[in-house]
């Protein structure tokens, strides 16, 4: 959902050790290419994202990036949620995590960290990040109120 401008300047560009230029065009052209997820009309695929509130407000994320999220959460098959940092609960901030299941039903945990990341197909992780993003989403606004809650974060920042 980043815009180009986000992913280069806050997720590629700012890595220590620096990346060379041509791995930072790669990666970013990479990323935007995936974005195609979106509307992709045959398979569609449905998508599901909790952001969490500090990730809004940093200050790296601007009007451009809020746009952004708020077009693709209007998307039919986005559902995109906020998690305030009012509920914030400690599961939430162990770092990125993603659920993948293919249209064999198989299904995939993929898990983040600051040095190395992870993809399973154990039933005991995907299950313990199953729960993990089911506690999260239980906490987190429904995707209307997220909407309006980025919505006042764009009117605030214009």
């Amino acid at each position: 959902m980043q815009t180009e401008t986000y992913a280069a300047r806050t997720l590629i560009e700012n890595r220590y050790p620096p990346l060379d230029e041509e791995v930072v065009e790669q990666r970013i052209g990479a990323r935007l290419e995936r974005q195609e997820i979106f509307t992709r009309r045959k398979p569609p695929v449905g998508l599901s994202f909790v952001l969490y509130e500090a990730v809004l407000r940093s200050p790296l994320v601007d009007a451009e990036q809020l746009h952004r999220l708020l077009e693709v959460s209007q998307l039919r098959n986005v559902a995109l949620q906020v998690l305030p940092f009012e509920c914030g609960v400690p599961a939430a901030l162990l770092g990125p995590m993603v659920l993948l299941e293919t249209r064999a039903h198989e299904r995939f945990a993929f898990t983040e960290g600051p040095f190395a990341s992870e993809l399973s197909a154990d039933p005991g992780v995907v299950s313990r990040v199953t729960e993990r993003l089911s506690m999260i989403r239980t906490q987190a606004l429904s995707p209307a109120e997220s909407t309006r809650f980025i919505e006042r974060m764009v009117d605030r920042d214009e």
